[in-house]
Order: C-alpha cells, then sequence, then structure tokens
C-alpha cells in the first residue's frame, strides 16, 4: 500500500510540475522604469518586471504622435541599453548599469534591450 501511495504521489507531483510555466532562461531580474505623457497629456510611469533579455523592446504606451518617454531606471540585474528610437535603431542610445542606473529627464528613450 505504501508504495502505491508513493508512485501516485510522485506520478501526480510529474503531472503538476508539467503544468507549470517554466522561468525563462533568459529574462533579466528586477524591474525597470520609465515616465512618459500619454494621449491625453497625463504623465504616466511605465514599468517592464523581469523583461526578456537580448531582445529589442519598444516601450509600451509610446507611439510615433507622442513624445519619447524619460527618466529611466534600471532595477534589473542585467544591463539595459535604452535608445532615443524604436526598435533599437540609430546612434543616439546610453546604457544603465544593473541595480542602480538612471537618467534624468533629459534622457529620451522609446525602446530598450538588456543584456
Amino acid at each position: 500500500m505504501r508504495l502505491r501511495n508513493t508512485l501516485v504521489t510522485a506520478v501526480g507531483a510529474f503531472a503538476l510540475a508539467l503544468t507549470l510555466p517554466a522561468a525563462s532562461a533568459s529574462a533579466a531580474t528586477g524591474q525597470s522604469r520609465y515616465t512618459y505623457v500619454n494621449e491625453e497629456g497625463y504623465e504616466l510611469v511605465g514599468f517592464m518586471n523581469a523583461p526578456e533579455s537580448e531582445r529589442c523592446i519598444n516601450l509600451a504606451g509610446l507611439n510615433d504622435a507622442l513624445p519619447p518617454a524619460h527618466s529611466p531606471k534600471n532595477r534589473t540585474d542585467a544591463t539595459a541599453t535604452v535608445f532615443l528610437n524604436a526598435d533599437c535603431e540609430g546612434e543616439d542610445f546610453f546604457t544603465l548599469r544593473p541595480h542602480t542606473g538612471g537618467g534624468s529627464e533629459r534622457l529620451k528613450v522609446r525602446s530598450v534591450v538588456f543584456s
């Protein structure tokens, strides 16, 4: 009887493990923040929790008609390279250190890549 209960428990645990989402091995740990103005003119703060690494991310809440975001803060364990242009293009970029990197209102940003 014990062997049967042990086997049933083990099979149940294995089945549960298969249904849980796997943690992304290529995600930065922590949070990144930025400030932007929406279409109604309100200043808002955008967040990225555990952002994907090695992939360009266009900041949410922005479009071509709106000004770029500003004051990025990197509170992740990865280096963040922020770009003035969308799609991480152009020669205007700045690198933010892990955990403490941040920029002022003068640092404008539309996209970022974490490495």
